[in-house]
């Protein structure tokens, strides 16, 4: 669990950073990286509502 909230942070500042990047400075590349960390970031979320619920089961 605790590395699943890791990546979720790590994920959400890349996401964050480079979508920064394209508002600010028009950097396309920037938006791209932002649009596919959002779909890591969807992702790792789907596995973490997955486990959570797993453990308040217990």
């Amino acid at each position: 669990m605790n590395e699943l909230i890791a990546k979720i942070k790590k994920l959400n500042e890349a996401l964050i950073a480079d979508a920064e990047l394209q508002v600010t400075k028009g950097n396309k590349a920037a938006g791209t990286r932002a649009r596919k960390a959002s779909l890591e970031l969807e992702k790792v979320l789907k596995e973490f509502r997955r486990v959570s619920l797993e453990e308040s089961k217990k």
